[in-house]
C-alpha cells in the first residue's frame, strides 16, 4: 500500500462473549492499529456488550458496537449495517472468534493493493486448548508443532517466503470471511453482501463472486496475517443448499450488484 489510508478492523459476533475478549484482546497487542474497530453484532445478549464496553475502557482506538435483535442467522445485514457506519478506505475483515497473531493488521496493510481483495488463512486450534483459553480468559500463542494446531502451515509467519506463495486469481469458492480485507469502494460497488442469504453459509463466496464480475482479482495471502480460530460446533446449516444456489447462479450469471444489499440501510435511516 502506497498512500496512508485508513483501516478498520470489522468484528463478527453472536453470543460468544468470552471468544470475543480474547479476539479484542488481540488487538491490543497490534503492532499497528486500526484506525477503527467496528463491531458487527448479530444479535448477542448483555454479557456481549459488557465486553465491548469493557475493552472501549482499554483503548483510545472509536470502537462502534452495530447490533440488532436476534431473529435467526442475519450476519450479512448486521455486517452491511456496520460497513455503513465507517469511512474508513480499507476493511479487514475476521469473525469474533478469530484471534490475530501482533502483526495481523500489519500484514494485512502490507498487502493491500488496488483492484484486489484479500483471502487470507487460519490456523484452526482443538477443542482442548481452546477450552483452556476460554477458561483462563487469556490467549497465549500456541506452537506451530503443537498437537492442539491443525494445518500447521497457516501458523507459519514467513514474510520474506510468502511473496512465493501468493496466488492471484478469479476464484470465489475459496474466500473465507473470517479472515479476509476489501476496500470499501469495491464494497459499495457491488452493493455489499447479500441481504437475501439467511442462514449460514456461502454469504462470503457469494460476496467474492460479485467482486470477480465486477473486475477484480483475489489475492491469497499465506505466511503472513496469521490469526487462530477458535475451536466450536458446527453451526445450524440447513440453509447452506439454498445459498449455495444464489452463489451459482450469481457466478454463472456474471451478477456484479445485488438488489437487496448495503443500500437498503442507507435508505432506511
Amino acid at each position: 500500500m502506497g498512500e496512508r489510508v485508513s483501516v478498520a478492523l470489522l468484528v463478527t459476533t453472536y453470543n460468544w462473549p468470552e471468544a470475543l475478549k480474547l479476539v479484542l484482546d488481540s488487538v491490543l497487542v497490534q503492532t499497528v492499529l486500526p484506525d477503527e474497530v467496528i463491531i458487527a453484532d448479530d444479535g448477542s445478549g448483555e454479557a456481549t456488550r459488557e465486553v465491548v464496553e469493557a475493552f472501549r475502557r482499554k483503548t483510545n482506538i472509536p470502537v462502534k458496537h452495530f447490533w440488532h435483535p436476534d431473529e435467526g442467522f442475519r450476519k450479512t445485514i448486521i455486517i452491511n449495517q456496520a460497513i455503513t457506519g465507517t469511512s474508513s478506505d480499507y476493511i479487514i475483515q475476521i469473525d469474533g472468534d478469530i484471534v490475530m497473531h501482533e502483526l495481523f493488521i500489519k500484514d494485512h496493510i502490507s498487502e493491500a493493493e488496488k483492484g484486489y481483495f484479500i483471502r487470507g488463512s487460519r490456523v484452526l486450534l482443538q477443542e482442548e486448548i481452546t477450552r483452556r483459553y476460554l477458561n483462563n480468559g487469556q490467549f497465549e500463542r500456541v506452537s506451530s508443532f503443537s498437537k492442539d494446531v491443525r494445518n500447521r502451515i497457516n501458523s507459519l509467519r514467513i514474510p520474506f517466503l510468502a511473496p512465493l506463495l501468493i496466488k492471484k486469481s478469479q476464484r470465489s469458492r475459496n474466500w473465507i470471511g473470517c479472515n479476509c480485507a476489501f476496500w470499501r469502494t469495491d464494497f459499495m460497488r457491488v452493493n455489499g453482501y447479500n441481504n437475501e442469504l439467511k442462514g449460514w453459509g456461502h454469504e462470503d463466496i457469494e460476496l467474492a463472486a460479485r467482486f470477480i464480475n465486477s473486475g477484480l482479482f483475489q489475492k491469497k495471502v499465506k505466511l503472513k496475517a496469521v490469526c487462530y480460530h477458535l475451536h466450536h460446533p458446527f453451526n445450524s446449516r440447513v440453509h447452506e443448499n439454498i445459498n449455495y444456489r444464489v452463489y451459482l447462479d450469481t457466478l454463472n450469471q456474471g451478477i456484479a450488484y445485488c438488489s437487496n444489499g448495503y443500500r437498503h440501510h442507507l435508505t432506511a435511516e
